[in-house]
């Protein structure tokens, strides 16, 4: 299953991504990490050794034979019981007729040992040749894209990043990071971070290639796409991270503190769902969580700088807003849409109602006047944030759109070509529409087999501008592209490239998990249909 996925833009990943180097530096990192993920796991044993003696406690320790009488072995006949098997000298080490220890490599003492390879005859590949091959099949080229996909396979979760190359319709795994936790959501970044001294200003023009992933564990782990084989993120937001600092004064290690379950102003205690970075401000991360907090992050000191609760349920969606840099909008299962600004939290913000729990919020990229929201219900709202309702109960829409009959578990708004959206749901349906003046049009539906639609993204580059990243329960990953195909060269004529001759359709896509067990159905991979404008309702008033 792929739970999101999140494209990089051209220029931004390495030509030559590099090896996971330990250092002492890094070593020394990991190593408190590491020990911190064991002191929780001593934890977790003492607790369940204590309430396993708790409840022994009320049992009888001694057995009874079928007559109802107490029996018990003595601690001779145990004695023979250990004896039979010689435990006393498991370890010890056996030795030949000269007394000698016997080990696996008996003959060590005749073997040849060469200071370098060239000297070694049975060694006939050049050291150069191996790394330079192996340094060609890690290049990442300008015109490449890069696709990062969150995964859950065989209970085990990880970072997939995925090399897309458009011109050679190629898509492929480049390198996977393993997650502790099921992740939920994606965000990429381009600042570097934890690369400089905690609280040290960040380069401004400094370009980097990172992705902050929230997990069902309440710690946002920050990874380096542009290195190989990471054991550890290189940055941890939240309390794993703070346990894992060391107090500059007197280099002792800060007291750990207990996890709790209490929202707090320091830190989430319960999933996060939702990821915004902000473009204009680079080292500001809004995160949402199921604990109903917004927590407003400084990437330089990784420290949380404000907490924020605007809403009394599960906060699933955030964005902030293109024009108005310190306004983020969210929303949350409590069926509310705030747009807040981040420097007053004090502040009466603005809040819309739907009719049932929020999915997705998105500014509108070209005009950001407007806001969508889409549901649960499969409706797809739109909002002209200038018209504020006096309570949520009375809002009303521009227009709203009964997508699909299920929940809209994907939503996009394609940044590249105005008015350009789509719906993803777990109806297994992909929907394309155009958002004419007298309101959406459905472009075309489109079952890609990927399962339920968990994730669709438009990819962020004009060359790229009609590519979609689609992906869902069955754990694969398909990019569309959309230009090729009818109906959207006919709703897009004016801005879609022509193309000389016949135009074949092109859907560049990896193999699905085979563990999935889903019951598919429905309508075979590739089948569409195209409708007019229908199904969307006006709620302007005559």
């Amino acid at each position: 299953m792929i739970t999101a996925t999140a494209w990089v833009p051209r220029g931004y990943a390495a030509a030559f991504p590099t090896k996971y180097d330990v250092d002492e530096h890094e070593l020394a990192r990991i190593s408190k990490l590491a020990k911190l993920k064991l002191d929780d796991a001593n934890e977790d044993l003492v607790r369940a050794q204590y309430h396993n003696e708790r409840d022994s406690e009320s049992d009888d320790s001694d057995e009874e034979d079928g007559n109802g009488v107490q029996v018990s072995q003595s601690k001779g006949d145990a004695d023979d019981d250990l004896r039979e098997y010689d435990l006393d000298h498991y370890d010890s080490e056996e030795v030949d007729e000269d007394g000698e220890a016997v080990s696996m490599f008996g003959n060590a003492k005749s073997l040849a040992y060469h200071e370098s390879n060239a000297e070694d005859p049975y060694i006939t590949i050049p050291e150069g040749d191996e790394e330079d091959e192996e340094r060609e099949e890690l290049q990442i080229l300008a015109t490449d894209n890069m696709v990062v996909a969150a995964k859950v396979e065989d209970e085990v979760a990880h970072l997939e990043v995925y090399v897309y190359e458009d011109e050679a319709d190629n898509l492929y795994v480049h390198h996977d990071i393993m997650l502790p936790a099921i992740p939920l959501c994606l965000e990429w970044l381009d600042i570097p971070v934890g690369k400089t001294l905690i609280g040290e200003p960040v380069d401004q023009s400094s370009k980097a290639n990172f992705v902050a992933v929230g997990t069902f564990d309440p710690d946002i782990e920050i990874w380096d796409l542009d290195t190989v084989d990471c054991m550890y993120p290189n940055a941890i937001l939240g309390q794993g991270g703070e346990d894992s600092k060391v107090n500059s004064e007197d280099g002792k290690k800060k007291k750990k503190r207990k996890k709790s379950k209490k929202p707090n102003d320091d830190y989430h205690v319960d999933a996060v769902l939702t990821i915004a970075a902000n473009k204009n401000h680079r080292t500001l991360l809004a995160s949402g969580s199921a604990d109903k907090t917004v927590k407003l992050w400084d990437l330089s000191t990784l420290k949380c700088a404000k907490s924020y609760s605007y809403h009394t349920d599960k906060v699933c969606s955030l964005m902030w807003h293109p024009k108005e840099t310190t306004v983020l909008l969210s929303g949350s299962y409590d069926r509310t849409v705030v747009a807040a600004d981040m420097r007053a939290p004090d502040a009466k913000a603005p809040r819309w109602g739907v009719e049932s729990d929020v999915e997705t919020v998105r500014w509108d990229p070209h005009d950001p006047n407007y806001l969508y929201v889409t549901t649960e219900n499969g409706v797809v709202h739109y909002h002209d944030t200038r018209v504020i309702p006096s309570f949520p109960e009375k809002t009303t829409p521009v227009w709203k759109l009964q997508a699909h009959d299920e929940s809209v578990s994907s939503f996009d708004v394609n940044p590249i070509i105005p008015g350009f959206l789509v719906t993803g749901s777990t109806d297994k349906e992909v929907k394309l529409w155009n958002v004419l003046p007298s309101g959406p049009s459905m472009v075309i539906s489109r079952n890609l087999g990927v399962g339920k639609v968990f994730s669709t993204t438009f990819g962020p580059d004009p060359e790229v501008g009609f590519r979609l990243a689609v992906a869902g329960s069955k754990g694969a990953v398909q990019v569309w592209d959309i230009s090729t195909n009818a109906a959207v060269r006919r709703a897009f004529a004016t801005r879609v490239a022509p193309i000389d001759g016949e135009v074949t359709e092109r859907i560049v896509g990896m193999g699905e998990d085979s563990s999935d067990s889903e019951d598919e159905g429905g309508v075979e991979p590739g089948g569409e249909t195209t409708h007019g404008g229908n199904g969307w309702e006006s709620m302007d008033e005559d």
